[in-house]
């Protein structure tokens, strides 16, 4: 499985998401690739020093000749690799623009070594454009985060579009594996309204397993650690674990 996490809306917990469900499915024994394609490189931060990073994502698009160790490091998480992101990879819409395969170059990278990995995560920056659309040519499935809070869907028509455009023509394969609900906060009216709206637009779509609003979520990367080594024994890392297995079933 190739699995975009994707949303342009940003603080929706996506990139907590990528963190988390790569570790997660890793700790399953599955061997996990995640790229980071965000240039904020705020999944990369969780687990490596970008000061002492050489080979990124951007490479990654640039450089095809290069080889993937170049690119790829090894994280504190047990069958978890990772091509991280650095701030140059916001120059790469520039970089690419014009050239008749640039929506293709992830898809043909990843096919070099899709047999080495069980998952590749893909972990989107918030916006639709090219990096994202990339990112959707080269997955068999996207995960949808959605927070649960007042102006939750909005956008996500735009994403669906977008997902749509993709599946008509560059790759006709791509599956909505699942819409996440994200900061759930139970105590709240509003979070269980939205929750029961989400659950009426996408139906079966929707995840069973929400993730609560978390300090400790939030708190993990900081200290260089996904929430299964910061606070294992949290409603995080209970939710982050539940969701893999739902991730895996239906892949």
């Amino acid at each position: 499985m190739i699995i975009s996490i994707a949303n342009q809306k940003g603080g929706v917990g996506k990139t907590t998401t990528a963190i988390n469900l790569a570790a997660a499915c890793a700790l399953q024994k599955k061997k996990v690739l995640l790229i980071d394609l965000d240039p904020q490189g705020n999944s990369s931060l969780s687990f490596i020093d970008l000061g002492t990073v050489d080979g990124s994502a951007y490479e990654l698009f640039t450089e095809v000749e290069q080889p993937w160790e170049t690119f790829t490091y090894s994280t504190n998480v047990k069958n978890l690799d990772l091509v991280p992101a650095r701030i140059n990879l916001a120059k790469l819409e520039a970089k690419l623009v014009g050239d008749f395969d640039a929506i293709f170059r992830l898809r043909d990278r990843i096919e070099q070594v899709r047999s080495q990995y069980d998952i590749v995560f893909l972990d989107t920056p918030p916006t639709l454009g090219l990096i994202t659309v990339n990112a959707l040519v080269a997955s068999t499935h996207v995960i949808i985060p959605i927070q649960s809070s007042y102006f939750a869907l909005e956008g996500t028509d735009d994403l669906l579009e977008t997902i749509e455009k993709v599946r008509s023509r560059p790759n006709p394969e791509l599956e909505i594996l699942g819409v996440l609900v994200t900061l759930f906060d139970k105590r709240t009216a509003l979070s269980r309204d939205v929750e029961t709206h989400i659950r009426k637009v996408f139906g079966k779509k929707a995840f069973n397993t929400m993730i609560t609003r978390s300090v400790r979520l939030e708190e993990s990367p900081a200290h260089k650690e996904t929430i299964f080594t910061y606070a294992p024994n949290s409603s995080g890392a209970n939710e982050y674990a539940k969701l893999s297995k739902e991730v895996l079933k239906r892949g």
